[in-house]
């Protein structure tokens, strides 16, 4: 059993679904060479960092504090945003068309119905400048659903908002498949939305 106090680092997921599963929305070239390549980037450079952190308390050593915390919140949201990426995918044939559950409830309570709410969802990840992802979050504050545009992984995040679904646009994440044309990429993500783990997701945060 692990303690508080025993060393860990970050490891690469396994994804629920084969590489081939998520086509045509995302090709399986596309698909591993994002998982396992783009996504393991964060893992290995996140793990260095605390690697590095280790070491220099271990041996009673200075480090530069500003740049390796800047670096290692890069990593380290790469890392989860894309952890959450991963979950709220699924191959089309298991999902449906459009939310159910207490998602489709608090969707259309907020936005009026699920088309609004899917064309600003759209606005925001077709709108995000750079690189960055959209992302549905929750206030538990105000208990209202709020969409976000989260740049660079760690800018333009709430505080304390919980994260129910995410879209990366960074270019890694469709360019293969797309080219430029991400419109066509975000149109297709819609079909392979896993509505069970968004209000798996809600549920924790209304939880809490």
């Amino acid at each position: 059993m692990e303690t508080a106090t025993q060393t860990k680092y970050y490891s690469l997921p396994e994804l629920h679904y084969g590489y081939g599963d998520l086509a045509p929305f995302m090709s399986e070239e596309q698909l591993k060479i994002h998982h396992t390549k783009h996504h393991n980037a964060y893992i290995t450079g996140g793990n260095a960092l605390l690697e590095k952190m280790d070491k220099a308390r271990k041996d009673g050593t200075d480090f530069d504090v500003k740049a390796t915390l800047k670096e290692l919140s890069w990593n380290a949201g790469g890392n989860v945003m894309h952890n959450l990426f991963w979950g709220n995918l699924t191959p089309m044939a298991t999902t449906t068309e459009k939310p159910t559950g207490m998602i489709a409830e608090i969707l259309n309570q907020e936005f009026g119905s699920y088309e609004r709410f899917r064309s600003e969802f759209t606005k925001a990840a077709l709108s995000v400048e750079g690189s960055g992802w959209a992302a549905l979050t929750f206030c538990r504050m105000t208990q209202r659903p709020i969409i976000m545009q989260v740049e660079k992984h760690s800018n333009n995040m709430y505080p304390m908002f919980g994260i129910m679904m995410v879209l990366d646009m960074f270019e890694h994440a469709y360019y293969i498949d797309y080219k430029n044309d991400k419109a066509a990429y975000v149109e297709n993500f819609w079909k392979y939305i896993n509505w069970e783990t968004v209000n798996k997701r809600l549920e924790r945060i209304l939880a809490k």
